[in-house]
């Protein structure tokens, strides 16, 4: 029986996740706008045959430009070009159900999926934020069971625009002169509460049929959309126990959903800082606590806390008062985890900064290869993950010593892939999901 295998994606950030990784001599402060940094990243990742790469994105501009590099390349962009450059990983971006059409957002991803040969995906996220919102003549954030309501709508446009060209729509006859068949186009004359959409997708049906639907939030609002809709999740979780009950969970209203639970896979970041001995790893992530200017942490964290500046004591611990998660608009499932994760292993405000500094709140992990791959191997075996978000602190040297020394580990064991074999396989196909079918085509019957 073969044994069932990691989805392992590489979440590519600029120098890296560590928010001081950018001060370490290694690193190119100006890498987050070079494509030859990219492109040597996907093929890193490549070589360590890995599902998939991610990217995140915001309308918005990020943080203080003092904190670390800021400002992103576009993802779909960028993602077409690393296209050319690799031939079999996948390659997921992430893009606003708030601040997009359907029509437009649902013809670049079917774009991307041609060009790539059927790699691409969509990490779908609804934007929390006032300063997005401003960027698009809002005066506030729209609330959060708001901004869902339209992600669901949004989703529902797009697949009936992906699915707007059957897939044998060309003909390509040349002796008749016909070279599509207007019968096989189904435009989705959709009129709703947030979006009026009539005309079919300007684009054929892709590869993959639509691109893999990635899903990010972790709140009730995100778990309820992600059990409809996503076939791959990517969640923050710093404890196995939470991040079982989290995968039960989400497996349970999948089920609810009418839909397989092996189509849809869980993904929890991790942020691995290794060292060949565990004394050098612990070492690696001092050196990088050193590096983090605490003042714009804790600028973050009351922004993120929704606290007025000057609030927080940096040797004291968060105030006791806190609102609860029901009373935060922005990202509700992140301010629940940083809380708790004060809370329980009672952090001063400090200390509490240096654990966010590499992962913003996803398990960040110091040890050697094989405890690095021990700890993959016990949350996979356990029912914590179906796989990993890779985020290494630092870019590139991060990645390559995952994939030059933590992967080979994985593959002994028989937890992933040796190669990607000689056919060149759609991303979909990679996380073991089929194909879906064009909603308006009729199966034919069993006899």
């Amino acid at each position: 029986m073969t044994r069932r295998q990691l989805h392992l994606n590489a979440f590519l950030m600029n120098t890296g996740h560590h928010e001081a990784s950018w001060r370490l001599p290694e690193s190119d402060p100006y890498a987050h706008v070079d494509l030859a940094h990219y492109v040597r990243l996907a093929r890193i990742a490549e070589r360590g045959t890995f599902d998939s790469l991610f990217l995140a994105d915001g309308p918005q501009l990020w943080n203080n430009l003092a904190q670390r590099p800021a400002g992103a390349l576009e993802p779909i962009t960028l993602l077409t070009a690393l296209a050319t450059a690799t031939e079999h990983i996948g390659l997921i971006a992430t893009a606003s159900t708030s601040y997009n059409s359907p029509y437009n957002l649902a013809r670049k991803f079917a774009t991307l999926d041609h060009l790539s040969g059927g790699r691409a995906g969509w990490n779908i996220v609804t934007t929390a934020g006032a300063e997005a919102a401003r960027n698009f003549g809002l005066d506030a954030e729209p609330a959060h069971a708001e901004r869902y309501a339209r992600a669901a709508e949004f989703l529902d446009v797009a697949l009936k625009l992906w699915d707007s060209w059957e897939d044998d729509t060309i003909v390509a006859d040349k002796a008749a002169g016909v070279w599509g068949d207007d019968a096989k186009i189904h435009p989705p004359r959709h009129q709703g509460r947030y979006f009026s959409v009539e005309g079919a997708l300007n684009v054929p049906r892709s590869p993959q049929g639509y691109p893999l639907l990635v899903q990010a939030g972790s709140s009730e609002d995100g778990k309820r959309f992600a059990a409809r809709y996503a076939e791959a999740v990517f969640t923050a979780q710093q404890t196995i126990e939470d991040a079982r009950a989290f995968y039960a969970d989400l497996k349970a209203r999948t089920v609810a959903a009418g839909r397989d639970t092996d189509h849809i896979k869980v993904l929890p970041g991790i942020v691995p800082v290794i060292g060949s001995t565990e004394s050098e790893a612990l070492a690696n992530e001092r050196v990088l606590e050193d590096h983090i200017v605490h003042a714009h942490g804790v600028d973050r964290l009351e922004r993120l806390l929704q606290l007025a500046p000057g609030t927080l004591e940096l040797d004291g611990p968060l105030p006791s008062d806190l609102p609860p998660e029901s009373a935060v608009e922005g990202a509700k499932s992140r301010y629940t985890l940083i809380v708790e994760l004060a809370r329980r292993d009672r952090l001063t405000v400090r200390q509490l900064i240096g654990r966010l500094g590499g992962g913003r709140g996803h398990l960040t992990f110091a040890g050697t290869p094989e405890q690095v791959a021990d700890t993959i191997e016990l949350w996979f075996e356990s029912g914590a993950a179906d796989g990993f978000n890779i985020m290494p602190a630092v870019l590139p040297s991060g990645l390559e010593t995952f994939v030059d020394h933590v992967v080979p580990i994985l593959r002994a064991r028989g937890l992933l892939r040796t190669d990607y074999g000689d056919a060149r396989r759609t991303l979909r196909e990679r996380y073991g999901l089929p194909r879906p079918a064009n909603q308006h085509v009729i199966a034919p019957a069993l006899v």
